[in-house]
Order: C-alpha cells, then structure tokens, then sequence
C-alpha cells in the first residue's frame, strides 16, 4: 500500500473570523491550519465574515506554505453549501467535515465536493476530506468512514462531542477516552489514512499535555489537533523522529541487509533478533524523518 505523504503533525483551530487570531496563526509554526467555520464561530452572522477572511487571506498567499483546511458546517447546518462553494478555491486544501457518523456521510460530502468540481471546471479530487469523528457511532464506523471516499486522507477525534454523546466522563488519567482512541489509530492504519489524536483541553497544563502525546505516540497517531499555539513545540516534538531513532532505524537497515547478503538470513541487535516487522518499522522511521527534514529546508 503507498505511503500517504502528508505530514500533519499539528492541526491548529483558529476561528476565521477573528482577524487577530488569524494573523497570529500565520506567524506559527504548524502543519495544518483549520480555519473554523463551525463552533468557534458564533453567532451566525459570523460565519459570513469568516467565509469572507479565508478567501481573502488565501488568496494573498498569507499562510505561507501551510496546509489549509477550513472546518465547515455540518450538513444540517444550512450553512454548509455556502461554506465549500464559496471556498474551493486555489490555496484551500481540503475541508474538516464534521459529525462525520458513517460512511454515508462522507460519501455525501465526496459528492457535493465533486459537484462543485466539476461546475467549476477543476480536477475531481481536487479537495481533500479529513472527517472529524465525534460520536459513538462514528467510533464504531471508523474503518469505514476512512475508506468512504478516496478524498480521506486522515481521521481526527473529537473527544468532548464523544464523552457527551456516550454519557461518560472525561476523568483525569483519560481511561473513557483510550478505546476510541485505539480504535480510530487502527481503523486509520488499516486504511492508509493519518489518524489524527483529539484536542488536549487543559491547553496550560502541558505535563499532561506531554502525557497524552506519549500515550498517543505509543498507539500510533501521527498528529494532535491544537487548540494553543504553546502546544505545537510539545507535539513536533513527539511527532517527529528523533535524531537517535533516525540512526538506529539506519542501523537496523545495514544490520539486516548484511545479513541477508552474507547468507546468515536474521540479524541481531541489541540481543534481538531483527526480523521483517522490525524492518518495515524502521523503514517508516526513516520515511517520516526524511520528509519533515525536506519541509524545514
């Protein structure tokens, strides 16, 4: 399966029509920028002016290099036709669909996208979906919600909408959250799409926020959606691989194709036999670092 080439790393909120935020937005240091249409964005009126600040600040090119994704409205919004025909434009990437519940759901926005495309002349699959999973049901439909549409291209996880919708608590040491968190991990790799982890609410307390990035690294998410711009340091840091993993994945690499040339079939590092899942990880490794690397050039 082709590796997807994306690297998103931080996925930072910013309401669009705050035109503080969105200056301050283009001065940080972040993958993605989800440039909120939806809840941020209140009261309605707003969402014309936020409309409005995206097209203009895309257009001057004022984000630079960064990958854009506004989040629209969802589908029982009435705002949401206004919210893509107004918006697919050059310099938008993609869009965060919300209360993505099933399947049907995004193989409804594919559509509508693809509607848009074609009245406006452009590529079908021009724009990209990242599907926001926020409900129980859309937990237990992530595997298909992510092969939906060839537009999907990551997953990200709305933990509060989905703690209010199952009747949980958020407790402190996450426990209500860890299942959904594996199963959309899992559901994301198993369709070759980035799972992207949910939100880290308590933005100031950033051991916990370093907690949850362990936790997260170790399940095999590959980017955190951001709500503060003081995280973003926190989460590349754990989103990238590190120097010493970088070496020891080249290590690994050398190790074994030595042995295979020399005819000994395994290899052995550190006391541990190397065999193909090993390689495979270390291969990943080495992809990832490269091209984050090529980025900061």
């Amino acid at each position: 399966m082709p590796e997807n080439d994306y690297i998103m790393r931080s996925l930072m909120f910013v309401p669009a029509h705050n035109e503080k935020l969105l200056q301050s937005a283009s001065q940080k240091d972040v993958d993605v920028l989800l440039l909120d249409l939806e809840d941020s964005v209140q009261p309605t009126d707003n969402k014309a002016i936020a409309r409005k600040n995206i097209k203009q600040r895309v257009s001057e090119n004022f984000f630079g290099d960064k990958l854009i994704f506004p989040r629209v409205n969802d589908r029982e919004s009435g705002q949401l036709l206004k919210d893509v025909t107004e918006l697919t434009i050059p310099g938008i990437h993609g869009f965060v669909y919300p209360k993505s519940k099933s399947a049907e759901d995004v193989y409804f926005f594919d559509k509508l996208l693809e509607t848009i495309e074609y009245e406006k002349g452009l590529p079908i699959g021009t724009y990209k979906i990242i599907p926001l999973i926020e409900t129980t049901a859309a937990v237990l439909n992530a595997e298909q919600i992510c092969k939906a549409s060839p537009r999907v291209i990551a997953i990200a996880y709305g933990c509060e909408d989905f703690i209010a919708d199952l009747g949980g608590i958020h407790d402190r040491d996450g426990k209500s959250l860890f299942t959904p968190r594996a199963i959309i991990a899992m559901a994301a790799k198993a369709s070759n799409v980035i799972p992207i982890d949910t939100v880290h609410i308590n933005v100031h307390d950033l051991q916990e926020l370093e907690e949850n990035l362990r936790l997260a690294k170790i399940l095999g998410f590959e980017g955190m959606l951001v709500l503060n711009p003081i995280e973003l340091p926190l989460v590349h840091q754990y989103f990238t691989p590190t120097e010493e993993e970088f070496e020891n994945a080249k290590t690994l690499l050398q190790l074994a194709a030595e042995a295979q040339k020399d005819g000994k079939g395994v290899a052995v590092i550190n006391g541990k036999f190397i065999g193909p899942p090993m390689i495979i990880a270390a291969k990943k490794v080495i992809s990832r670092y490269e091209r984050i690397k090529q980025r900061q050039v």
